[in-house]
């Protein structure tokens, strides 16, 4: 009796069978973390889960997103390609995160390592800015601080404070640390937004600022000219910056997660900076070097970007004739810069979608919250270093000498 019933059972289409192991991956998502949310499937069937509203819900718009394993990487290219979306509080979402299938999508890994160890980092360097700053700078000012366009992060004096405060905070700061005079000739590598060209510029100081994004490089020329700044921009890397003389003092907001190749990078600094200079470095670091996630990579950071891994920096500082003066964490000020940035971000979605689409409004978003998030949980941390140069070129090893350094720290 029971064999006659179920071989007249209905067997499940292939959808519902994909959709039963989409229910099943959801629910071991969310299992034992607490949260109420919606789950909407492609059939229409609604998963609730907690006793509360839901925090936030998630609709799955198309059957194909039931063929994937569902991974970090898969959801958030599901949500940019219109393929899920997301209601409510995005930052509840990203908790789950963690509990996320991890699988490596091969062609972003073996692109990501090509333009570490292949790319000429010159010309890799060049191509990849200006694809993320090609967007225009009015993209960047929906969102980042009105004063100085800060875009790394800025200095609270107190989580209640502004973000044009903590802007400001961050320029005085940076200003002080430096020990700027009227007259001192500093390098800015990175112009970002003409930040430091304006508040050190309005100071009397003479900056050179260096940029590979064209919008940027414009962007400073023109507030050079309408300021009369004593300043100068010009759209060059720093890696083949030669300049005429020594500089007082080098800074460095954030450029260096552009910079993965230490070794060049301080050969560099130290043939710029004048015996006794002053050099400020900032930026989102990671505790593994090379640790990135594939979102960033494909659609935000493409190219040899990667976290600063704050071990390797200083070592290679110390092998170069500068002396280490100060380290500070400032990860929950990067926490907190984020955090202002994805919410001025979604109060201009209908600006930014109607100017620059749909698709740049849903990465940026998933971007924006997704890095607030990772300072948040101390999965990404941020640092600023202070050093001087010294008087002698410092020991630098070569290969052979750190071959058996690494042979040593090994066995």
């Amino acid at each position: 009796m029971d064999e006659k019933v179920l071989r007249n059972e209905p067997h499940p289409s292939k959808t519902e069978r994909r959709a039963s192991t989409l229910a099943r991956s959801l629910k071991d998502l969310v299992a034992g973390s607490n949260i109420s949310c919606e789950f909407i499937l492609p059939s229409g069937d609604i998963l609730h889960f907690g006793k509360e509203p839901p925090s936030f819900r998630v609709s799955f718009h198309t059957p194909n997103i039931q063929n994937r394993i569902l991974t970090e990487f898969s959801f958030c290219e599901g949500y940019v390609n219109n393929e899920i979306d997301i209601e409510g509080d995005l930052s509840r979402l990203l908790d789950l995160k963690q509990h996320l299938q991890h699988k490596v999508h091969l062609p972003n890994i073996i692109r990501f390592w090509k333009s570490i160890f292949i790319n000429n980092p010159v010309r890799s360097n060049r191509k990849y800015i200006e694809a993320h700053y090609g967007h225009g700078k009015d993209l960047y000012f929906a969102f980042l601080d009105s004063r100085y366009h800060m875009y790394s992060h800025c200095l609270f004096p107190s989580d209640a404070v502004s973000l044009e405060k903590a802007s400001e905070c961050k320029m005085k700061h940076v200003f002080d640390a430096l020990q700027l005079k009227p007259g001192m000739r500093l390098l800015d590598i990175g112009a970002g937004w003409g930040g430091m060209v304006d508040y050190a510029g309005s100071r009397g100081v003479r900056v050179t600022a260096l940029t590979l994004a064209k919008d940027s490089y414009g962007f400073s020329q023109e507030l050079i000219k309408e300021k009369n700044l004593p300043c100068e921009v010009s759209l060059e890397d720093f890696l083949v910056h030669h300049p005429k003389n020594h500089y007082d003092a080098i800074l460095n907001f954030g450029v260096i997660e552009h910079i993965p190749q230490y070794r060049q990078f301080f050969q560099k600094v130290w043939a710029c900076l004048k015996p006794g200079g002053l050099f400020y470095l900032d930026g989102s670091a990671t505790r593994e070097k090379y640790d990135k996630s594939e979102f960033i990579s494909k659609y935000i950071w493409q190219g040899n970007h990667t976290f600063m891994c704050l071990q390797n920096l200083t070592q290679e500082l110390l092998f170069h004739g500068l002396d280490l003066l100060n380290i500070r964490n400032e990860s929950h000020d990067y926490e907190l810069t984020m955090r202002h940035w994805a919410e001025r971000f979604d109060a201009q979605r209908d600006l930014i979608v109607r100017h620059w689409g749909e698709k740049i409004f849903r990465t940026f978003r998933i971007y924006l919250w997704g890095g607030y998030h990772a300072f948040l949980e101390d999965e990404l941390q941020a640092y600023h270093v202070l050093a001087r140069r010294g008087s002698g070129k410092g020991p630098r090893p070569g290969t052979l000498q750190r071959a058996f350094n690494f042979w040593k720290e090994a066995f």
